[in-house]
This record gives structure tokens, C-alpha cells and sequence, in this order.
């Protein structure tokens, strides 16, 4: 391998020297809740699970969005060669716990290492994955270019990167040529992420967004049925994964919207919110229910906090109306519209979704979704969609057809990881 440049020399250097420190800060944010106490040495590159025998995969997403968008790869993997043992990391807690839910047996889950030198090391002597497959926007140094050394063919998948990503690297050129030079195939998102890639040096190809991809999301069909009988005749409004100050404003819209005996259900993107989220609908004036607490909606309650994890199929079931959350606040960019599409949802989104601005182009343009630009706007069309479900059919038929031509992307990209794949038996 060529002479790494100084900016990454030094980074490698500045890791190390660091790493002593990383079990008291890993500590620190486990006792904060940030990280999972039983789990800490994973992080360090201990292992807590023995390697199987045999080739393996190891796939890594950050977080729960990128982590949910794995699974149809992992399926895929699964089906055509079940020879390999499939290693899946992550970085937070609740797509760890996720994962461990909707991971297909076998498939083995991981906290992913801290980027220093002496938990890399100790993941990869463990572990000796011969391909990694990357989703999104993790570039992390020492583990990229440790993995590269070994001989490991790496792919970076559904790549995203950001204006202010693209311009940061753009400051170490050399260290981001040698970074992305690492991976043997790099698919980007979108055609904004596919021309700042570029711009650093990586060689792209076709477009792969995973988070388009994938069955719809599971339900548990017992449940579904008690809910629905709970909730009888009434319209539902689902409000999914909001984020802090998106809830008031979607519980004006529905008061505003003057919706009769409708039903507001809010799926606070992080469920540790939910008492407050709580909170705050009653100081809006509704009668609220909270699922952690173990109750329902009853005929008195006009708002029903979903404070769980992994019930979002559940949800999506039950809405007339999707509200997805995360685009109502300025920094956030959004978030995945074909989870409620592949379920025949009417969507409607706020107006700063960046992180999906090609996706909700193209479902806005073929009425696969709508966008409001605030809370007066999105009241209006709460109320034109439920007073006119034939309408609100036809938005969700065009969502399920926008969602079922995206699945043939994943068929491309699996012809094109075949090569960095160890050889079939």
C-alpha cells in the first residue's frame, strides 16, 4: 500500500494516544444512557460473541434509519449465499435493539469499534470478515484503511454525504482520495451525494438508496386487531417519528383542522421522549394516552403517544393519514417516506427534507405524496384528505406503486457485490 498521507498519519497518531481514555468516556455516556453498560467492550473491540467457522460478511450502519435499511440486504444475503456468516454493527443503542428484533437468526450483531487503533485491531483480529459492506456516510480512518491492509474488499453502499461533509473532507484531499480509494464499489443515493464524491476522488456507480428498498414493515397481527377495535370508527392521523417541536405543531393543525372524533397517534422518533411529548399535547388541550404506560386509546382520548420501539408497522396500519415527522423543524432533513409507502399510506411531509429531497420530489410530483409548507397548510390538507378518502386512496395507491420500483435497484447492486464476496462453495 502506498504512504498514507500526514492528515491521516497524524489522525492515527492522535487515536492512539487518546484511546487510553476511551473507557472512561465510554463510561461517562453509558451512564447517561448513551451507551449500553453490559456492552462497553464491544466498543473497545472485544468481542462478545465467538467467530463462526467459514467465510464471513460484515455489514455496519450508524444508526436506527441506516440500520432498518440494511435489513433487505441481509435478507438478500441470506437467500442467495447461505454459506457466508453475516456480521452486522452499529453505533447506538436503539438500532442495536432494533436490530436484535428484526435481524434474521444467525446474523450476529455487534457494536461497532471506536475509531482508534487498538479496538480496530482487536475487532478485525476477531473477526477476519473477508468483504465489508458500509451503508451511508460512516468513513472512519484507522477502520477502513486497517480493514484495506487486510486484504478485506470493502464496499460503501446507499452513500450519502452533505454539503458540509463534502467541504470538511475537501480540506484533507489526500486523506479522502486515500479513504475512498479503499472501497472497490461505491453506489451513492442520490446525484448530489454521487457529484461530491467525485469531486473527492471516488470512483461511483449506479444509484442505490436501501432505505427505498425492503418489504414493508412488520406487524403484530394480535395487536393490530385489539387496536382496532380500541380505536372502532374513528379517522387516524399518525404523526410518525417527530422530533422536539414538531408535535405542537401538528396537534394545532389537527384541532385546527376540526376533524370531528379523529384520533391523533404520535411516534416520537426517540421513545424516551414520551412523557414529555405527553406533556406537551395536554398543554395543547387534548386528552392523551400513553402506550408505555401500558394503555390504549378509549373513546375520550383524542391523542395516543406511541412511545415504543419497533411497532412503527403497527402504526402505519392503523393511519388514514401519515404525517411524517422530521421536516417540520429546519436541521433535521426529514425521513423515510417508503416505510408508509409500501403500506399504501397518504403521506404528507414538512417542507425541510433534505435527506429525502430527490425521494419526495418524485413521490410530490406523481401524487405519491403531498408536502405542507407549515401548520395552516397542513391542517387543510388533514382535512381534505380524510373528508375525501377516495382521494386519499389514490395518494396511497401512488405511494405503493412508487415504492414497489424502487426494489430493482437492490437486484443491480447485488449482481455488482458479487465479485468482493468470498467464492461460493
Amino acid at each position: 500500500m502506498t504512504r498514507r498521507p500526514l492528515t491521516v498519519r497524524l489522525y492515527a497518531s492522535a487515536t492512539a494516544f487518546l484511546e487510553p481514555l476511551a473507557g472512561a468516556l465510554l463510561r461517562g455516556r453509558a451512564a447517561r444512557g448513551k451507551e449500553d453498560p453490559a456492552r462497553l467492550d464491544e466498543r473497545l473491540g472485544r468481542a462478545s460473541r465467538a467467530r463462526p467457522p467459514g467465510p464471513l460478511v460484515w455489514l455496519h450502519a450508524v444508526s436506527v434509519g441506516e440500520g432498518m435499511s440494511l435489513l433487505p440486504l441481509v435478507q438478500a444475503l441470506r437467500a442467495r449465499r447461505p454459506d457466508l456468516a453475516l456480521l452486522v454493527t452499529s453505533g447506538t443503542r436503539t438500532s442495536a435493539e432494533l436490530l436484535a428484533r428484526r435481524l434474521p437468526p444467525g446474523v450476529i450483531h455487534q457494536y461497532a469499534p471506536i475509531d482508534a487503533p487498538g479496538a480496530v485491531t482487536r475487532f478485525l483480529d476477531h473477526w477476519r470478515p473477508q468483504a465489508g459492506l458500509l451503508v451511508e456516510s460512516e468513513l472512519w480512518p484507522n477502520l477502513i484503511l486497517a480493514a484495506r491492509r487486510r486484504g478485506v474488499r470493502l464496499a460503501l453502499l446507499s452513500a450519502r454525504m452533505t454539503d458540509a461533509s463534502a467541504k470538511g473532507w475537501a480540506r484533507a484531499p489526500a486523506a479522502a482520495r486515500c479513504i475512498l480509494s479503499s472501497f472497490d464499489l461505491v453506489l451513492a443515493q442520490e446525484a448530489a451525494t454521487e457529484a461530491r464524491l467525485r469531486e473527492l476522488g471516488a470512483t461511483v456507480g449506479p444509484r442505490l438508496n436501501l432505505k427505498l428498498v425492503g418489504d414493508p414493515l412488520p406487524a403484530d397481527e394480535a395487536e393490530l386487531a385489539r387496536m382496532r377495535a380500541a380505536i372502532g370508527s374513528r379517522k387516524v392521523v399518525l404523526a410518525a417519528s417527530t422530533h422536539a417541536g414538531e408535535e405542537p405543531l401538528v396537534a394545532r393543525a389537527f384541532e385546527w383542522a376540526d376533524l370531528g372524533e379523529a384520533l391523533l397517534i404520535v411516534v416520537p422518533r426517540h421513545p424516551e421522549r414520551g412523557e414529555s411529548v405527553a406533556k406537551l399535547l395536554e398543554g395543547e388541550g387534548l386528552s392523551v394516552a400513553l402506550r408505555s404506560r401500558g394503555e390504549r386509546p378509549s373513546a375520550a382520548t383524542q391523542a395516543y403517544v406511541a412511545d415504543t420501539l419497533g411497532e412503527l408497522g403497527l402504526f402505519f396500519r392503523l393511519a388514514d393519514v401519515v404525517v411524517m415527522g422530521g421536516a417540520f423543524e429546519l436541521d433535521i432533513g426529514g425521513h423515510n417516506p417508503l416505510e408508509p409507502a409500501r403500506l399504501g399510506a397518504a403521506i404528507i411531509t414538512g417542507p425541510h427534507m433534505f435527506n429525502a429531497q430527490e425521494v419526495y420530489a418524485e413521490m410530490c410530483a406523481e401524487a405519491a405524496a403531498i408536502e405542507a409548507v407549515d401548520g395552516e397548510h397542513l391542517a387543510r390538507h388533514l382535512r381534505g384528505l380524510l373528508e375525501n378518502p377516495a382521494i386519499a386512496r389514490r395518494f396511497g395507491e401512488a405511494a405503493l406503486a412508487y415504492a414497489e420500483r424502487q426494489g430493482r435497484a437492490l437486484d443491480e447492486a447485488l449482481l455488482r457485490l458479487e465479485p468482493l464476496l468470498p467464492p461460493a462453495p
